[in-house]
């Protein structure tokens, strides 16, 4: 036993009995400089604050305090990865992070945009920042900072405007694709790149059915706004982004409509979301919302609900500069002939325990040169990446005043505010109205799509503006009546504009459809059975194939006899999904590894141009006339031969849960020592990236995974009805009893209330808090 399995007990119990010591206070009475009435929190028995509050400011403020009191820890490293500064705290090993996000300069447009907010807005987000400044001033604060031995700094406005950015930079990364592309294309050619892209199958659904009436704007278009069909390629990754539905009242037993959202994200410790409930002014809201951001994401206000997917067109750019350098050191860049001066900031990192990092991050018209803070770039000329994020905007705005809409028409309206990251919201309201919308800034490009770098030297490739809101996709009350997003496709050719959107693989839309298409009425259990269901259609297309073949060996032949009978869905006591998933890893890399001469495949590319060569037959030949056969069968043996190498004697014993299992990850549980703190799992899980239960695993030996932390399911008839689940818990603290008491329901499907109206809250409080100003004080 080495010396860390000895001592992690000991450190375990110990930090555990530290933590519970600082647990906040959730009952009783506490007086706080900054509020203006009193305030009740109310937490349910699932962990979630109900606050009430009799205006606005004072609510905002209660947030930031209840986010504080749960979440303060998550808070603080959040906004520390997106200035650049965890290398204050963490040491040597983040400055690489801390390089890349000071290149990004993201802080510092959130700084800016602290300037451009109204009156009213930069009070509402003060009074937020009051509150988790009140908490910090209290002291006692979260183990972790007892372990890194530091005091958090106040929080501040541009704390949560940058953390905004943050999250769509987490949705918004084709810049990184544009380098794996450029960097394939120079080593494969034109005619073998295209081919490693193939076009979205007609199997999978778009967002926006074929045949919807975009004459209407396109007659509106000036011509030159009318671009021929781009041939963009698609991402292709999958289990990436989220799913949502909403299905109208004529398809529901209840007559109104559903809405159903689940975003996909890390699955972390603590989770990335936290469910809350505001009541104060005009306000009435529930739902899910980002520690550090005030106001509900994704949820319900009595009147109307929404919910999102990302809708991944590209909106970020990267432009090839020419630099240089005068005598006097300053950097000049070239455009249209002529040099002119670049912006120079000069970045210094502080390392905790070691010497100060200096980078100096050039700025040119379009953005920052990150070359030098992106290993993968050092080789390339200087990019300059363009991105709808590195715009001031009001963005904070638009997620306040969602909440205050009260029909689908308003909350439409509400999104014209909407900048970044662009993407799929459905929505419904009280009345049986639905509807969808593709909200955010997405470029109108000169010439080009996006797909590779462009010239900066010149204008050609330069952006004309955005598409209008009035001129984004929008639906209101489709025929087919049901609306869904699952990041697939948006629109078909008919649309005037190129959204240049790069779709992952359709077959989470598909099944939803199929789902849906299924039943002549829909109620609350059905949609439950939706969230959970862990079919793959890609599975399925990888069984019907291999149940055609005819092989001679009995090990093999009983496999493609289970694959035959097999109905693709990936349970965790699935052997068939355990074999699945091996094999279409051993076929992506017997095929892809061979046409890109890597031994581990493009992933962008791999599971989409699997399931199309599946259909189509073609691009199986590995240079001896091979057929689709011929290499499914080659598969099958490395699939057996690896099973026979990692599990022995087990393999016809061993099921996909035993392999596909999460760990929630702490960011301090990477320390072998503190991960018996901070971490919980593994946990096995079903699903893969491709089902509606996305469990998205890059490499099975990686405990790390993308899926579902919140799911919600809203019955627009009445909103009491309405259900949720957060996992893997309420709170940051590991010694609060919430802070993992959510993983078993939610790993089992089931799901809590999303307690809303007064009576319902009292009924299921187990902890009651009352927030008083301080006497003769006026709030500043």
């Amino acid at each position: 036993m080495d010396l860390t399995s000895l001592i992690a007990p000991v450190a375990k119990a110990g930090l555990t009995w530290l933590n519970r010591r600082r647990l906040p206070k959730v009952d009783g009475r506490v007086q706080l400089d900054g509020l203006e009435s009193p305030v009740e929190v109310l937490r349910d028995r699932w962990g979630v604050p109900h606050i009430y509050a009799e205006n606005e400011h004072d609510l905002l403020f209660a947030q930031g305090f209840v986010h504080a009191q749960d979440r303060l820890w998550q808070m603080e490293i959040n906004r520390r990865s997106t200035a650049g500064r965890l290398a204050e705290v963490l040491g040597k090993d983040a400055v690489g992070i801390d390089r890349r996000m000071r290149s990004l300069t993201m802080r510092r447009v959130a700084e800016r945009e602290v300037g451009l907010l109204d009156t009213e807005m930069r009070d509402l987000l003060e009074a937020y920042a009051a509150g988790v400044n009140v908490f910090i001033a209290r002291g006692k604060l979260p183990i972790e900072f007892t372990v890194l031995r530091y005091m958090p700094e106040p929080w501040v406005v541009a704390d949560t405007l940058s953390w905004i950015k943050m999250m769509g930079l987490s949705l918004c990364t084709d810049y990184r694709s544009e380098i794996k592309r450029a960097r394939l294309l120079d080593r494969l050619g034109e005619a073998r790149f295209r081919a490693l892209y193939p076009p979205y199958l007609d199997k999978w659904p778009r967002v926006v059915p074929p045949g919807e009436p975009y004459s209407v704007i396109a007659e509106e278009l000036p011509e030159r706004q009318r671009p021929a069909p781009a041939e963009s390629l698609p991402s292709a990754m999958g289990g990436l982004g989220s799913n949502n539905w909403v299905i109208g009242g004529e398809r529901t037993s209840t007559g109104s409509p559903i809405l159903a959202n689940d975003m996909h994200l890390g699955m972390t410790i603590p989770a990335v979301f936290y469910e809350n409930h505001l009541v104060g002014g005009d306000l009435n809201v529930t739902g899910v919302t980002f520690p550090g951001i005030p106001g509900v994401v994704s949820g319900h206000n009595g009147h109307v609900a929404w919910g999102f997917t990302d809708g991944l067109p590209d909106v970020q750019d990267l432009y090839i500069e020419h630099l240089r350098r005068t005598d006097d050191d300053r950097v000049q860049v070239e455009y249209n002939g002529a040099w002119y001066e670049a912006t120079v900031l000069h970045e210094a990192i502080r390392v905790k325990d070691g010497e100060t990092v200096y980078e100096d991050v050039i700025v040119t018209r379009h953005g920052p040169i990150i070359n030098d803070a992106r290993p993968e770039l050092t080789d390339m000329q200087p990019m300059a990446l363009r991105w709808t994020s590195l715009e001031p905007d009001g963005m904070v705005r638009c997620l306040l005043q969602m909440s205050h809409a009260r029909t689908c028409d308003e909350l439409r309206d509400a999104l014209r505010g909407w900048t970044s990251p662009v993407q799929n919201v459905v929505y419904a309201d009280t009345e049986g109205n639905i509807g969808y919308s593709f909200p955010g800034k997405v470029p109108i490009r000169a010439r080009g799509d996006g797909t590779l770098p462009v010239p900066g030297w010149t204008d050609a490739y330069e952006w004309t503006g955005y598409i209008p809101h009035e001129h984004l996709p929008h639906l209101a009350n489709p025929s087919q009546g049901y609306i869904a997003s699952a990041n697939n496709a948006v629109v078909d050719d008919g649309y005037p504009y190129d959204l240049a959107v790069r779709p992952t693989m359709g077959n989470r839309a598909q099944r939803i459809v199929e789902l849906i298409e299924s039943r002549a009425r829909i109620d609350i259990a059905y949609v439950r059975q939706m969230h959970v269901d862990v079919v793959s259609t890609m599975a399925q297309t990888v069984a019907e194939a291999v149940g055609q073949l005819d092989v001679d060996d009995p090990a093999l032949a009983t496999i493609v006899d289970k694959l035959r009978a097999w109905d693709g869905a990936l349970h965790v006591d699935s052997q068939e999904a355990l074999i699945y998933e091996v094999l279409i890893r051993q076929l992506a890399s017997l095929v892809l590894a061979e046409a890109l001469d890597d031994p581990h495949p493009h992933s962008e590319t791999a599971w989409q141009w699997l399931e199309h060569a599946l259909v189509t037959g073609d691009g199986f030949d590995l240079g001896n006339g091979d057929t689709r056969d011929d290499v499914l069968a080659l598969a099958l043996v490395r699939t057996v031969e690896h099973l026979q190498a990692e599990l022995g004697s087990e393999m016809n014993t061993r099921t996909w849960g035993n392999v596909h299992r999460m760990v929630y990850g702490h960011p301090l549980g990477q320390n072998p020592l503190m991960a018996s703190v901070f971490n919980r799992g593994p946990y096995p899980v079903p699903g893969d990236g491709h089902t509606v239960w996305a469990a998205h695993q890059g490499d099975l030996a990686n405990p790390s995974m993308s899926g579902p932390p919140y799911r919600m399911i809203v019955d627009l008839g009445d909103v009491r009805n309405s259900i949720s689940r957060l996992t893997p818990g309420q709170s940051g603290h590991p010694g609060s009893p919430h802070y993992d008491d959510q993983h078993a329901d939610w790993s089992a499907g089931t799901y809590h209330p999303m307690l809303y109206a007064r009576e319902d809250v009292e009924r299921e409080a187990v902890h009651h808090l009352r927030l008083d100003a301080v006497p003769g004080e006026a709030p500043t």
